[in-house]
């Protein structure tokens, strides 16, 4: 599809979407934390709950880069 294989689409979908949607997610939390009038102690405990999962896919990634490599 315009020149490009079904790798290259793949790899900009994951790196790019998936991060994407990461962030909307953050924003979506803190508009949570916002609109409930949580607090502080209230929006840490929301971010740490909801936001664990995003930490997690992180470190997946920082994990297989520092173990091996960016290709894969």
């Amino acid at each position: 599809m315009f020149g490009y294989t079904e790798e290259q689409i793949a790899w900009f979908g994951l790196t790019f979407g998936v991060g994407a949607f990461m962030l909307y997610m953050v924003f979506i939390i803190w508009q949570l934390a916002r609109e409930s009038k949580a607090g502080r102690f209230g929006t840490f405990v929301l971010f740490l709950a909801l936001g664990f999962g995003l930490l997690g896919f992180v470190a997946k990634g920082v994990i297989k880069l520092f173990i091996g490599g960016a290709a894969e």
